[in-house]
């Protein structure tokens, strides 16, 4: 793997490295493997975690909660309009010179498959920066 690999454990200080992992966050199946990765990716590289929710407060709570035992440095960020969070990751990930988009994707069927989310579309194609695409694990039911 290269030193530009997200996944290949690479050092912040190493060329092509992520200093801030941008994520994509809600309770859904895709938003926890989105968190589960930039999670393992920040505790490798000692990168940041900037996570943009569009959750209720509730499920914040049971966040901050979650994110003080990891042992990483982060900040959570709601993206003030719910209905275009692909616009705030894409700001938020504008803020770092050096930043990655981590964004979770539902498991679709084929005829599914045809079609992208539209959040995810627009990080796809939009962002300036790296994004990594995650699947979230498959509960069976296709």
């Amino acid at each position: 793997m290269s030193d530009t690999d997200p996944t290949s454990g690479a050092d912040a200080s190493r060329p092509g490295a992520a200093s801030t992992i941008v994520v994509g966050y809600s309770a859904k199946p895709e938003g926890r493997a989105a968190l589960a990765r930039a999670i393992r990716m920040a505790r490798t590289s000692s990168a940041k975690i900037v996570i943009v929710h569009t959750s209720p407060d509730e499920e914040v709570a049971g966040l901050e909660e979650e994110m003080a035992g990891t042992g990483v440095t982060y900040e959570i960020h709601p993206a003030p309009d719910v209905l275009d969070p692909a616009e705030e990751l894409i700001k938020v990930s504008e803020s770092s010179a050096d930043a990655m988009i981590v964004i979770g994707l539902r498991r679709r069927s084929p005829v599914g498959k045809l079609l992208l989310g539209s959040n995810a579309q627009r990080v796809l194609l939009d962002a300036s920066c790296p994004v990594l695409a995650v699947k979230a694990e498959d509960s069976g039911g296709r």
